[in-house]
């Protein structure tokens, strides 16, 4: 019997401050694929690839988000971004959310998800912050396993958080003091 050497996966998780064409490419096949997969934070069908590559080039421009970037082998296969707070909003300037996380069909099982997480966790207390906040539709079942696994507290629900394909979905909010 002979069996096939393993390919070494490797796992890199990064800020991404600017966007190279490959990354534009790499971050709009994760997206288009996220949204086939029902997952596409917040968008339900597919955009044109110019609005896809008109947003990923501008968020890394905008002030007060972070975008962080998981790699596999080298291609990038998933996003967190943080929003930090405005500096108007002293009150909450200890508070980080985290948005549009996210990891391609394919590169499921790897590690990843929890690896943005724990460097998105890392990020936010190097900028200041001792509580983490997010939300979750109630349908992304594996993203809420993957949050309370990782020590995170759900506070509240929100019957009327988003509609698809023409229904109500519930929305469920999570915090984690970090």
């Amino acid at each position: 019997m002979t069996t096939k050497p393993q390919k070494k996966i490797t796992i890199k998780t990064e800020i991404l401050k600017s966007v190279s064409e490959e990354d534009l490419a790499d971050l709009c096949n994760i997206t288009e694929e996220a949204i086939k997969a029902g997952g596409g934070f917040g968008w339900i069908k597919v955009p044109p690839r110019e609005v896809l590559n008109k947003y990923w080039k501008g968020l890394v421009v905008v002030q007060n988000r972070i975008l962080i970037v998981g790699r596999l082998n080298e291609a990038i296969a998933g996003t967190l971004q943080l929003a930090l707070q405005p500096t108007n909003n002293e009150a909450q300037k200890k508070i980080i959310n985290v948005s549009s996380h996210f990891v391609a069909p394919w590169a499921r099982g790897y590690g990843l998800a929890k690896n943005m997480i724990d460097y998105a966790e890392n990020t936010a207390k190097e900028k200041g912050a001792s509580c983490v906040q997010l939300d979750i539709r109630e349908t992304q079942e594996a993203a809420i396993q993957l949050f309370k696994s990782k020590g995170y507290e759900q506070w509240g629900s929100n019957p009327s958080y988003a509609i698809v394909e023409g229904k109500t979905i519930s929305g469920l909010y999570f915090y984690k003091n970090i």
